[in-house]
This record gives structure tokens, C-alpha cells and sequence, in this order.
């Protein structure tokens, strides 16, 4: 088996890979755990080029491709525009500002051999190309999620100097949309992108059960889904603490607004009693 390699892009949230599949013909209902994986008659229908089968596209559900062993840019790109039929907000224009190269070697070697650039196995297993391309597929969509989220920082910070400048007051349509951003950031993270899910050959099987984990602890898949759940929790009490100076405001200018109409109240009764108004 000669080596293989992987280009992986993170291009939008979400992917319907049912709607995909039925336009391939291929007869299956995918999960979000299950990537879509293209190759011989299904990539020819969408680039129009006969492909051997070592050359394969893998779709995922939360929004990240990776294309083995086609690494021509016409070819990337002519599937990209194909995806963007059935997901308009992939912008091909910033279609490499999320992504990874990875290779994988063949080697009669003892051992596995983890770096930044490929992976050496001893022998092929059929699990390797879906194992590798699910790890890359999710740290790419890691990386794009980690940039979202410094976007959101970014939004708070703006906020925290306007209240060091005394500008206390913060609008509920701002605090809702700001606090939508954090929940949208949490639930791409956790839900899409499903850090803690296993693909299904590791139940079955304990050898790719245990490259996928030393993949994805290479990777650190784990630790920065950890930090980002820290970060966005941290960006929740921010909220909080917006929100509660918010309401707090909101309460003492009624409070304001009570006493004055009851001062005035006094005010109409005390000129009445003293004959100054009829």
C-alpha cells in the first residue's frame, strides 16, 4: 500500500449529508457521528474525472471535508463550489483559512510514529484514512471555533470599557444577541463537532480504538475542548455580571421614577391642603 495524504478544510458550521447522499444515489441515512465518504463513480459524477479508488473525499457533518489523495486545486475547488450548492454561506473565497495537510506512511517499523506532518504505521488497516480524516477534520473545525470564540472576547472587551468609561447602561437586544453568540460557540463545539464522540470501528475494533486515542491526544483534541468549555463558562458569568448590572439599573431608575411621581403626589396634596390649588 503506498502512502496516502489528507488535506483537510473547515468551511462552514453544518453539512446535510443526507441531502448529498441522495444526490450521489447513495442509499443511506447518514447520523451527525457518520462522515460521507465520495470515490470512484460518486467523485466523477461531481468532477467529471475518472478516479481510482485510493482517491476519496470525506464529508462531515459539522462542516469540515478532507480530500485524500487529491490535492490538485482545480480539483478541491471544483467540489467546493459542488458542496456550496447545498450550503450557500461556504465562502470559497477564504476556502483555505482553516486547514491542515497530513500524510500517512508505510513502514515496517515496530511502532507508530505520531509528528505534525504524517503519521508511520507498520502495516495498512482500512480504519487509518476515516480514523486520520475524522481527527484533522475535527481540529481544523477546532480551529475555526477557537477564532469564533476570540471574535466574541473581542465584543466583551468593547463592552467592559464602556463600563469603565461609566457607560452602565447595556440594551437587552445587545445582551441577547452577544449571549446567542456565546450559546451558538458552545453548541457548534459540543453538538457538531462531537469532540467526546468515537467513530464506530473504535467499539470494534481495539486497535483503531487505540490509534484514534493516540491521534487525538497528539492532536490535543481533548484539551482545547477543554479550555474552550472553560472559556466559553467564563464568558457566561461575564454575562451574568452583565445582565445583573443591567437589571439593576433598569430597577433603580423605576425605583427613581416611584419616588418622584410619590413626591409629587405629596407635593399636589400639601398645595391643596394650604389653598394654593383648587
Amino acid at each position: 500500500m503506498r502512502d496516502m495524504t489528507f488535506k483537510a478544510f473547515a468551511v462552514t458550521n453544518e453539512i446535510d449529508l443526507n441531502k448529498i447522499a441522495i444526490h450521489c444515489g447513495i442509499p443511506k441515512k447518514f447520523t451527525w457521528e457518520q462522515p460521507l465518504i465520495l470515490r470512484g463513480s460518486s467523485l466523477y459524477s461531481i468532477l467529471g474525472e475518472n478516479l481510482d479508488e485510493s482517491k476519496m473525499v470525506l464529508v462531515f457533518s459539522f462542516g469540515s471535508v478532507v480530500f485524500i489523495n487529491l490535492t490538485h486545486p482545480d480539483m478541491v475547488l471544483t467540489f467546493l463550489k459542488y458542496l456550496q450548492t447545498f450550503e450557500p454561506d461556504i465562502d470559497l473565497k477564504n476556502k483555505d483559512r482553516y486547514t491542515d495537510d497530513y500524510s500517512l506512511h508505510i513502514q515496517e517499523t515496530g511502532h507508530i510514529e505520531l509528528t505534525d506532518e504524517y503519521v508511520v504505521v507498520p502495516k495498512f488497516d482500512d480504519f487509518y484514512p476515516e480514523l486520520i480524516s475524522t481527527v484533522i477534520a475535527k481540529s481544523v473545525a477546532l480551529e475555526k471555533t477557537e477564532e469564533q470564540l476570540g471574535k466574541i472576547h473581542d465584543k466583551l472587551e468593547t463592552m467592559i470599557d464602556r463600563l469603565e468609561r461609566g457607560k452602565l447602561r447595556i440594551g437587552n437586544k445587545e445582551l441577547a444577541r452577544t449571549t446567542a453568540k456565546i450559546v451558538r460557540h458552545e453548541y457548534n463545539t459540543l453538538a457538531y463537532i462531537m469532540i467526546l464522540d468515537k467513530p464506530d470501528i473504535t467499539w470494534s475494533s481495539s486497535t483503531a480504538n487505540d490509534f484514534y486515542d493516540q491521534m487525538t491526544e497528539f492532536f490535543e483534541l481533548n484539551d482545547r475542548y477543554k479550555i474552550l468549555k472553560s472559556k466559553t463558562d467564563i464568558l457566561y458569568n461575564i454575562m451574568d455580571g452583565f445582565s445583573t448590572i443591567s437589571h439593576s439599573i433598569r430597577g433603580l431608575f423605576v425605583e427613581w421614577i416611584i419616588v418622584i411621581l410619590i413626591a409629587f403626589e405629596i407635593g399636589l396634596t400639601i398645595f391643596q391642603i394650604l389653598g394654593w390649588l383648587p
